[in-house]
C-alpha cells in the first residue's frame, strides 16, 4: 500500500500545476457553471480514477521506460503516431507554461523580475530531472500533501464562513467567463487535457513497478484523490465567488483574505506545484527520445530545459489561453485509446 500511495501522490503532483493550485482552472472549468459544476467535478473524479488506474497498469504490464511503446501498442501504427505527437506536444508545451508561471508568481506576488522566477525554476527542473526516476517520483509525490492540506483547510474555512445562499452564488458563478460551451463538455475536456498531461509520466511510473496490482491501485487512488481535490476546490471557490470573481488566482485571494502571511505561504505552495508539473513534463519528454540515466540523456535534458526557458517568455497567460483548450480536445484520441485498451484487456484480447 505504501508504494501505491507514493505513486498516487506523484500522479496527483504531476497533473496539479499552476492553473489548478491557483484556482484559475477550477474557476473556468467548473465554477463558471455554478451548481452544475459539482456534477461536472464528480464525473471528472470517476474518469480520473478509471483512466489513472489503466495508465499505470499499462506501464507496469509492459515494463516500459517511455510512453512510446505503450501508445503504439494500444493505438496502432497510424493513430499511435497521432497520439504520440499529441503527448510530445503536451509534455513540452506544459513544461514551458510552468516555467512561465514561475515567473508570473515572482512578478505578481513578490514584485520581483519574472525572468528571475523563470530562471530559478528552469535550473531547478534541469538538475532534478538528472536524478534517477525513483528519486523524481519521490520528489514529485512529496510536495503534493502540502497542496492537499491547503485545499482541505480552505474548503472547511469556506464552509464555516459561507454567508450567501447557493442560489445567489450560482447567479454570480455562471457570469464568470469560460471558453467551454457547457458543463458536461467542460468535464470531458478537463479530463482529456489532464490525462494528456499526466499520461507519459504515469506510464513511466507504472513501468517501475513489477506488481501490476500495486501500479493499478496507485493510479486509481491518485485519480480519485485528484477528483476529490477538484470537488473541494470547486466548493471553496464557489462559496466565495462573490469575493473572488474576476481575480487571476482565486485560491490565493481567499488565503490573502484570511491573513497576508497565508497568502505568502500559498505563493510558495504554488511554486512547488509548478515545479512538480514542470519536472514531470520535461522528464517524460526527455525519456521519450533518449534512454534514461545515460550521459546523452543528461545533455538532452539541459538542451530541452534551456529551450523551454526561452519559449516561456511568450508569457504565462497567453500560453494557457492558447494551449490548454486545444490539448483538451486533442487528448480525446488518447482517452479513447486507453478505454479501448482496457476493454480489450478485460476481454482477454490484449496482453
Amino acid at each position: 500500500m505504501k508504494k501505491s500511495l507514493q505513486m498516487a501522490s506523484a500522479f496527483i503532483g504531476i497533473i496539479v500545476g499552476a492553473g489548478f493550485a491557483s484556482g484559475q482552472e477550477i474557476l473556468q472549468y467548473f465554477t463558471s457553471f455554478g451548481i452544475m459544476g459539482f456534477v461536472a467535478a464528480f464525473i471528472s473524479t470517476i474518469a480520473f480514477g478509471y483512466l489513472g488506474m489503466h495508465l499505470t497498469s499499462l506501464g507496469s504490464r509492459m515494463r516500459t521506460t517511455s510512453h512510446k511503446e505503450v501508445v503504439y501498442r494500444i493505438s496502432g501504427k497510424f493513430f499511435g503516431r497521432i497520439v504520440d505527437g499529441i503527448i510530445i506536444l503536451t509534455l513540452y508545451g506544459v513544461g514551458v507554461v510552468m516555467i512561465a508561471g514561475a515567473g508570473s508568481i515572482f512578478s505578481q506576488q513578490f514584485g520581483l523580475s519574472a525572468v528571475l522566477g523563470s530562471t530559478i525554476m528552469a535550473i531547478a527542473v534541469i538538475f532534478t530531472i538528472m536524478l534517477n526516476v525513483q528519486k523524481v517520483i519521490a520528489i514529485i509525490g512529496g510536495v503534493t500533501p502540502f497542496l492537499a492540506l491547503v485545499i482541505v483547510g480552505l474548503a472547511v474555512y469556506s464552509f464555516m464562513t459561507m454567508d450567501t445562499s447557493f442560489e445567489e452564488l450560482h447567479t454570480i458563478a455562471i457570469d464568470q467567463p469560460t471558453t467551454l460551451p457547457n458543463w458536461w463538455m467542460s468535464a470531458i475536456n478537463y479530463v482529456s487535457f489532464n490525462i494528456a498531461v499526466g499520461a507519459s509520466m504515469a506510464i513511466v511510473m507504472g513501468g517501475t513497478e513489477k506488481d501490476t496490482k500495486i501500479a493499478s491501485q496507485g493510479g486509481f487512488i491518485g485519480g480519485l484523490g485528484l477528483g476529490v481535490l477538484i470537488i473541494m476546490s470547486h466548493f471553496t471557490i464557489f462559496s466565495k465567488i462573490d469575493d473572488v470573481a474576476g481575480v487571476d488566482m482565486p485560491m490565493l485571494k481567499i488565503m490573502d483574505d484570511i491573513h497576508p502571511f497565508l497568502g505568502i505561504f500559498m505563493s510558495f505552495v504554488l511554486f512547488g506545484m509548478i515545479y512538480n508539473t514542470a519536472v514531470g513534463m520535461l522528464f517524460s519528454f526527455s525519456a521519450r527520445f533518449v534512454k534514461m540515466g545515460t550521459r546523452k540523456f543528461k545533455m538532452f535534458v539541459v538542451i530541452v530545459g534551456i529551450s523551454a526557458y526561452i519559449a516561456s517568455f511568450v508569457g504565462f497567460t497567453k500560453l494557457v489561453s492558447l494551449f490548454y483548450p486545444i490539448v483538451g480536445y486533442l487528448g480525446l484520441f488518447l482517452v479513447g485509446a486507453i478505454i479501448l485498451a482496457s476493454i480489450k484487456h478485460k476481454n482477454g484480447t490484449a496482453k
